[in-house]
């Protein structure tokens, strides 16, 4: 500031503020017009012992670099900073600007230094290092605890709308007695501030000084200028300020590309985190090379950590509410404490704004359905294979019902959700976190499941032989064994053939599984018992599945939610929800 006035007044009870007047000026002005040091400020502290450790420059004379306050135990500092460098470490708007600070240089608010016209309301700016001489007044209402800032060319009337205001509460910063005056970190070969006057008043308007009195600003420097500098100094300070200012710029990008949503509920799932510039470099920046699937759920990459050098698979999810997102991230933590050689395993998730990533073990088998309807080529597995993977799935599945802490209902079984490792072990994954569910809606779909791994077939197909109607395999599997053909519903396709006593036990336990009562069917422990040849299967007849029983059994609103679960697997060109492994 070339020259200035300040005009302080307080008002409001709780302030006894220790105060004199003075009128000061430089003995030389700045050597370079152009140039200036950090600015200057006025300040109201309880304690001068708050400066003990103040350092120059950037910091005012007021604070230090290693805490907002010097000695924040005799109080705190309150300051209108007049700054005239740009500073990004405190977030300064520009390099000419005017500030609210308390107990630290982030100003609570901040607004480029200027006045509003009053006729024509216009906002004028005024250059604080112009040695145009101005005036600022400063106000605060200790009843509203608000601070209002307003400045103009010395000789013009206060303006009407102010240049800000802000809400601060000294009495948090000078509960008693406090100090008032003058802060800066002006050297003497670049200083170009001067107060000319000031006056402060409490609990009445502070009365205005006498502009005749005041003293005239310092003579220029006597010495000219290098040429030279008045070339590199301008260039220099402009080449800075671009270069702080394109670092600032590239510091925001960066942080937005890899931004994250996190609340403070999450901190007691810390463990299960994720941050998403881990997933994103694993992904490399989610590249289609690494898509394994995509549907209506989402899409599945595949990643390898950087750090533990892991193949993992992430799944993006959209989530645009936030309603039950606690609940949900709890539910992910819990099914990530799951421990089983037959399930996926769910490593964390990570938040972004609109989006939820979940984190699981790599499959590189991809799922079970392309090895079963022969998509893309691959050669069909042969029988102990596909028995292999039943006797998984079904210990994975006694493992979520009763041998884990809690009982979880997977509610999605099905073979596009069973994936296969390195060394052909089936894995269920895709955990439905299902509530209104029980462990019999499972042995329904594990039935289901079964008919699918031996006879090769989905669970429902389109008769385009007969008609174009629906075949629901459960129907289809029940009519075979009616005409004593049970046989003919297993697959053609299996390599090698297989054995008539495993193959009949396969499809007439899926079809017990799939018995319209949930009180008839077995459960899971029973039916590894069965595969394992431990139990024999009780003697079932056809009759036992009457058509009458698969009417009501279709028209049962779980016949239906099961159904539903298995259209998308069954229609054309479907892709599962981990394609090509995961």
């Amino acid at each position: 500031m070339g020259s200035g006035l300040l005009t302080v007044a307080v008002r409001g009870p709780g302030c006894s503020v220790l105060w004199h007047q003075a009128i000061s000026a430089s003995a030389h002005a700045p050597q370079y017009a152009d140039l200036s040091s950090h600015g200057l400020a006025f300040f109201v502290s309880a304690s001068r012992d708050a400066f003990a450790a103040a350092l120059p420059g950037q910091f005012l004379g007021l604070f230090n670099g290693t805490s907002a306050v010097g000695n924040r135990s005799a109080g705190g500092v309150f300051a209108v900073e007049f700054d005239t460098l740009f500073n990004a470490e405190f977030h300064d708007p520009n390099s000419n600007h005017v500030g609210v600070d308390v107990n630290s240089l982030t100003s609570v608010k901040a607004a480029d230094a200027g006045y509003h016209d009053d006729g024509t309301g216009q906002f004028r700016n005024l250059s604080l290092i112009s040695r145009k001489a101005m005036q600022v007044w400063v106000d605060y209402d200790g009843g509203s605890t608000e601070v209002t800032v307003a400045m103009a060319p010395l000789g013009t009337a206060r303006p009407k709308k102010p240049l800000l205001q802000a809400s601060v509460d000294l009495s948090g910063v000078a509960p008693g007695a406090a100090y008032v005056g003058f802060a800066s970190a002006t050297g003497i070969l670049f200083s170009r501030h001067f107060v000319l006057g000031w006056s402060f008043a409490l609990d009445v308007p502070a009365p205005p000084p006498n502009i005749s009195s005041l003293p005239p600003l310092p003579p220029a420097w006597p010495k000219p200028r290098p040429r030279t500098l008045e070339i590199v100094l301008p260039i220099a300070s402009a080449t800075l300020v671009f270069a702080v200012a394109v670092a600032a710029y590239a510091m925001a990008r960066r942080r937005a590309k890899y931004a994250e949503l996190r609340e403070e509920w999450e901190a007691a799932f810390g463990p299960h985190r994720f941050s998403y510039k881990d997933l994103f470099h694993a992904t490399k920046g989610f590249d289609e090379d690494n898509l394994l699937g995509t549907g209506g759920f989402g899409s599945v990459y595949r990643g390898v950590l950087r750090k533990s050098a892991m193949d993992v698979a992430v799944k993006r999810v959209s989530h645009k509410s936030r309603q039950g997102m606690k609940e949900f991230v709890a539910e992910v933590a819990s099914i990530g404490r799951l421990r089983h050689r037959n399930l996926v395993q769910l490593l964390g998730y990570c938040r972004r704004k609109g989006e939820l990533l979940l984190v699981y073990d790599y499959m590189p088998n991809g799922s079970l359905d392309k090895y079963l309807y022969d998509d893309g080529g691959r050669r069909p597995l042969s029988w102990p294979q596909r028995l292999h993977v039943v006797r998984g799935v079904a210990s994975g599945l006694l493992y979520l019902h009763e041998d884990w802490e809690h009982v979880v209902i997977h509610r999605d079984v099905k073979a596009s959700n069973v994936l296969l490792d390195g060394e052909m072990n089936g894995r269920l994954g895709d955990f439905g976190l299902a509530r209104l569910a029980t462990p019999s809606t499972d042995v329904f779909a594990f039935g289901a499941f079964l008919l699918e791994v031996a006879c090769g077939r989905r669970p429902i197909e389109q008769d385009d032989e007969h008609g174009g109607g629906r075949v629901v395999l459960v129907d289809w599997v029940t009519e075979q064994w009616s005409k004593g053909s049970l046989m003919n519903a297993a697959d053609a396709r299996i390599p090698g053939g297989f054995d008539p006593d495993e193959i009949s036990l396969a499809l007439k336990l899926g079809l017990l599984c799939s018995h319209p009562l949930p009180s008839t069917r077995p459960t899971m422990r029973q039916v590894t018992q069965y595969l394992d040849g431990d139990v024999a299967l009780p003697d079932l007849s056809p009759a036992y599945l009457s058509f009458a029983s698969l009417e009501r059994m279709y028209n049962s609103r779980e016949f239906n939610h099961n159904a539903i679960s298995y259209v998308s697997s069954a229609s054309a060109g479907a892709i599962s929800d981990i394609s090509g492994g995961r």
